[in-house]
């Protein structure tokens, strides 16, 4: 079985989240920077995109992550793609930097990894 977004609950906690706040909808769309459509579509059960998951994410403080069903076990993310995920998120470093960076941890990456 597949994974399924909990969208019923993730609209209950943003509207927890609004109603904590005393926002209106509209004032959430504004400071979340989406429109107050894709709000009421979401309120009636569709699924967000991806780029305003994201947004209502940072806006709410909510973890994306507690509103995926996971139906089996979990994988566990490998540790050098916990690194590049780091990586390419550190604002401080340009992307041409961090490509740089990347290239040297996976060559001594692999140089230094034991076969279990």
């Amino acid at each position: 079985m597949k994974e399924q977004f909990l969208n019923e609950a993730f609209y209950h906690a943003l509207d927890g989240h609004r109603q904590a706040k005393r926002l209106t909808w509209k004032a959430v769309a504004e400071q979340a920077e989406v429109s107050a459509s894709t709000l009421t579509r979401i309120a009636q059960g569709k699924r967000p995109d991806v780029d305003t998951m994201a947004a209502l994410c940072r806006w709410s403080g909510l973890s994306a992550n507690d509103f995926i069903d996971y139906q089996e076990t979990v994988a566990k993310p490998e540790p050098l793609g916990q690194i590049m995920a780091l990586l390419r998120a550190d604002k401080k470093i340009a992307p041409e930097g961090a490509a740089a960076i990347e290239v040297m941890i996976k060559a001594a990456y692999e140089q230094f990894r034991k076969e279990i």
